[in-house]
C-alpha cells in the first residue's frame, strides 16, 4: 500500500494507538451502547453506529475520527446499486484527472469476519486488497447501497462467496495451492480462458471437498436482502462493522452522482467532517 507524506505525525499516533488497543483487546468488556459517528457531506449527512463485535476496526475508526482524519477526504469510488467508498488520505487535495484509491495509513487491521454481520445496505464495511489474511485497510471505508435480491439471485451469491471462501481456504492447503498460483498467474497475464478454467477447478474442488464447509446465507439475513437489499456477495470476505442509523437517503444521492474514470464522481462529494456523537 502506498503511504502518503502529510499529516505524518497523525500516521504514527494511529500506529501507536491501534497497537496499544489490539494488545487490550482482550481484556475489553464491550458496552450495550453503540459508539455513533455523524458523517457529514456535501450531499447530506448520516450517523453511523459501530458494532462492539468488531472492536479492532471500531476503535480504529474512532481514533481516525478523533484525529480528523476523515474531514475534507471525497468519496473516491461511487458504483451505483453497489457501494460507495471513501478514506484515501491522498483524496483531500485531488486534482480533477488524478487517480485515487490508493491511499492509505501505513498498517492494515486485522480481519473479524463474522457470521451475524451481513452486507445489507447501509452497513459501514472496511476495504482491503487481495492479502492472504483478509487484514482490512487501515483507513478505507465503503457504505453500502445495494439492491434487492430475489432466491434465484441470492443462490448466484451463494456460490461467489463459497468461490472466495475456497481461494481463501486453499491458500494454506499445500495439496491444492497449485490451484491458486495457477488463477493468480492466468489473472495477471490476462488469459481468461485459463483464469475461468482454474476457478472452475477451484469451484468443483470445494464442491466435492469433505474438508470444506459450503456457506449458505441464513434465512434472517435473506429476508433483509430481499426487503431492504444490500450486496450478499460480500458476505463472509469482508469485514462489517457498523451500520447507518440515519440518513440511508443520502446514500442513494451519493450511489447516483454521476461518474467518470475508474468509478470516481464527476463532481466530488465530499467529506466536510465527521465527529463523536455522545
Amino acid at each position: 500500500m502506498k503511504l502518503f507524506s502529510t499529516f505524518s505525525s497523525l500516521l504514527f499516533a494511529c500506529i501507536f494507538i491501534y497497537s496499544c488497543q489490539e494488545k487490550q483487546k482482550d481484556t475489553e468488556t464491550p458496552s450495550e451502547k453503540r459508539q455513533r459517528i455523524e458523517l457529514v457531506t456535501n450531499k447530506g449527512t448520516m450517523v453511523i453506529a459501530l458494532y462492539n463485535d468488531t472492536p479492532l476496526h471500531r476503535d480504529n475508526f474512532i481514533n481516525l475520527v478523533q484525529l480528523k482524519a476523515y474531514d475534507s477526504l471525497l468519496f473516491h469510488r461511487v458504483i451505483s446499486n453497489f457501494m460507495i467508498q471513501a478514506g484515501d488520505p491522498e483524496s483531500r487535495s485531488a486534482k480533477a484527472n488524478d487517480t485515487l484509491g490508493e491511499g492509505d495509513v501505513p498498517y492494515r487491521v486485522k480481519a473479524e469476519i463474522l457470521p451475524h454481520l451481513f452486507h445489507k445496505k447501509g452497513v459501514l464495511a472496511a476495504a482491503r486488497d487481495g492479502n492472504p489474511e483478509r487484514a482490512s485497510s487501515g483507513m478505507q471505508f465503503y457504505i453500502v447501497q445495494g439492491k434487492i435480491y430475489n432466491d434465484s439471485l441470492l443462490t448466484i451469491a451463494e456460490k461467489r462467496i463459497n468461490g472466495w471462501l475456497a481461494e481463501h481456504y486453499i491458500r494454506t492447503d499445500r495439496a491444492h495451492s497449485y490451484l491458486l498460483d495457477s488463477l493468480q498467474h492466468h489473472s495477471a497475464s490476462g488469459n481468461n480462458t485459463k483464469y475461468m478454467l482454474y476457478k472452475d477447478s477451484i469451484t468443483n474442488w470445494a464442491a466435492h471437498s469433505e474438508e470444506f464447509k459450503a456457506y449458505t446465507i441464513p434465512e434472517d439475513q435473506r429476508t433483509v436482502y430481499k426487503t431492504l437489499g444490500g450486496v450478499p456477495h460480500l458476505d463472509q470476505n469482508y469485514t462489517v462493522f457498523g451500520e447507518v442509523i440515519e440518513g440511508l437517503p443520502i446514500i442513494d444521492s451519493i450511489a447516483t452522482t454521476d461518474i467518470g474514470e475508474f468509478d470516481r464522481p464527476t463532481e466530488d462529494v465530499r467529506i466536510i467532517t465527521m465527529r463523536l456523537v455522545e
